[in-house]
């Protein structure tokens, strides 16, 4: 018997969206390596970090939406190559935070305009008006990720 029940790859929103993703973090990460020396999840933490500044890895976990331990990864060859310096907090030991090294900061830059223009072909055919549009509809269902990962099905679905 033939299942009928499946989804429709090109209308299921999560997947649509996962595979956009996968795509161009691939793509980010083949070219950042190649001229930069990073991967696309260094990319993130220090784009992150040119944002916020002496954040700690819980804080880059709740941002970018990460596990702790890609990130703790991620961090660890950044300071080995001297992009990003941490300190513990003098009112708490048990928070270390991060911050771009001058290194880091440089790196940033040159990275930024790579970023940029990658940016700017994928919403190139996209009005002005459109990608406010887009980027309203993906600030809302941002909001809705805590209420989607709430969900726990039924022990017996």
């Amino acid at each position: 018997m033939v299942q009928t029940n499946k989804l429709d790859l090109d209308r299921y929103v999560p997947a649509m969206l996962t595979f956009l993703a996968n795509k161009l973090a691939t793509g980010a990460s083949l070219s950042y390596r190649k001229h930069f020396g990073i991967g696309v999840v260094e990319w993130r933490l220090i784009a992150l970090l040119a944002v916020e500044d002496k954040i700690t890895a819980n804080r880059i976990c709740q941002v970018i939406g990460l596990d702790k331990s890609a990130v703790s990864r991620s961090l660890q060859i950044l300071e080995a190559a001297g992009r990003i310096s941490g300190q513990v907090d003098t009112k708490d030991a048990r928070r270390y935070a991060v911050s771009l090294t001058a290194e880091g900061k440089a790196l940033h830059d040159r990275v930024l305009g790579v970023a940029l223009e990658r940016e700017r072909r994928l919403l190139s055919g996209l009005s002005s008006a459109e990608v406010d549009t887009l980027v309203d509809l993906l600030g809302r269902l941002q909001t809705k990720v805590s209420y989607v990962n709430e969900y726990d099905p039924p022990a017996d679905c």
